[in-house]
Order: structure tokens, then sequence, then C-alpha cells
């Protein structure tokens, strides 16, 4: 009887440009991570994720964003896309055409964790609290998918008098365009849709 070998899906990958002229999104035809996972520091990363490890090897990377089926890299500044998106791309089709692992189990509950020890969990009075709600949910619907879109993610982060605190993370964090799309896009929606907000601020991720 023949034996039959299954064999491996082969990898797509192609590159989609930010508004965040330092970074850059690669698409994959993978899951990389059900969630969002940013390597901001490459001690963080050596700890829970072997692809943002093997990515911080590479001198011109300066951090790593993981998301669904893409992965941003954001670059050191004084090295051009044009020198490097190629072995970049190639390192990461190949890595996961290895199917080698990328992050590790526990680092969901190692983020919340860190959250909550950094103060990110707020008690709110029953009406702030409805606020809240309402401003994570038009957040969620209308501003996240945009920004995904983007190689980015925002994460609402606190409420209080008025003024609502997010957080930018991937392609959107020291993005020059982010501040105005903050004010312009996200500030504007949020106060039309809801009298109660005042500002929004960013906290960069």
């Amino acid at each position: 009887m023949s034996e039959v070998v299954a064999k491996k899906r082969p990898v797509l990958l192609y590159t989609e440009q930010t508004p965040n002229p330092e970074s850059l999104k690669f698409v994959t035809n993978r899951m990389l991570f059900n969630g969002t996972a940013e390597f901001k520091e490459e001690a963080f990363a050596r700890e829970w994720s072997e692809l943002a490890a093997a990515l911080y090897d590479f001198p011109y990377v300066k951090k790593v964003y993981l998301a669904n089926n893409y992965v941003t890299l954001t670059k050191e500044f004084n090295y051009s896309w044009d020198d490097i998106m190629l072995k970049l791309k190639e390192f990461i089709k190949d890595y996961l055409q290895e199917e080698k692992p990328i992050i590790k189990e526990g680092f969901a509950e190692e983020v919340a964790r860190l959250e909550a020890e950094r103060g990110d969990s707020y008690q709110y009075s029953e009406e702030d609290g409805e606020i809240v709600n309402q401003i994570k949910e038009l957040i969620d619907t209308y501003v996240k998918p945009a920004v995904e879109m983007d190689g980015g993610n925002i994460e609402f982060k606190s409420y209080e008098e008025g003024v609502v605190t997010v957080i930018m993370q991937g392609s959107c964090s020291g993005c020059p365009s982010s501040t105005v799309t903050l004010k312009s896009g996200i500030e504007s929606m949020l106060k039309r849709m809801m009298p109660q907000v005042k500002e929004v601020r960013q906290e960069m991720g």
C-alpha cells in the first residue's frame, strides 16, 4: 500500500503600505494569532513569541505587531524598505511554511495581568459604566476595522470626566498621521454620537 504524504498548503504573503512610513503590513493566508499581540521590546518578544524574537534578530526591526493573519513591522528609521522588505518577506514566508511556533501559551493571560498591574482596570459608577460600554461598542464597530486595515489597532483605556483615553498599537503607534486621525476622525465621531465625550487622547501602545 502506497504511503500518502499530505502536502503542506503553500504560504501566500503580500505587503500593504500603512499610513506610517516606518511600518509595513505583511499579510498572509495563515492565521497567526487570534487576537492582538504587540512586542515593543526585544526581551518581551523573546519571552513570549518565537516569531517576534526571530524577527528581532534583524538589526532593522524596531517593533513587531501580530494580529489575525498579518504581522506589522516597524523599522529603524535609518533603513529603507526597498533594501529590507524582500528579506523580511522571504523570512516570514519560510518561517510559516515550516510551521514553527508563533505565540506561546498563556500570552493573553500575561497581558491581562500586566494591564491590571498598570492600573488599566478602572471602576466606574453605574452611569459612567454605561457610557464606557457605548464608547467601547462604537470603537469596536466603527474605528477598529478601519485601523486594522492599516496594520494597527486601537483599544479603549479609560474614561474620566468626558475625556476618553485610547491606546494606539501597531502601525498607528508613532504614526505622523495618527493625531489627525484621532482628532478629525475618532474624536469627531464620538462627540457627535455621544455628547458626554469632550475629548479623545491617545496613549502610545
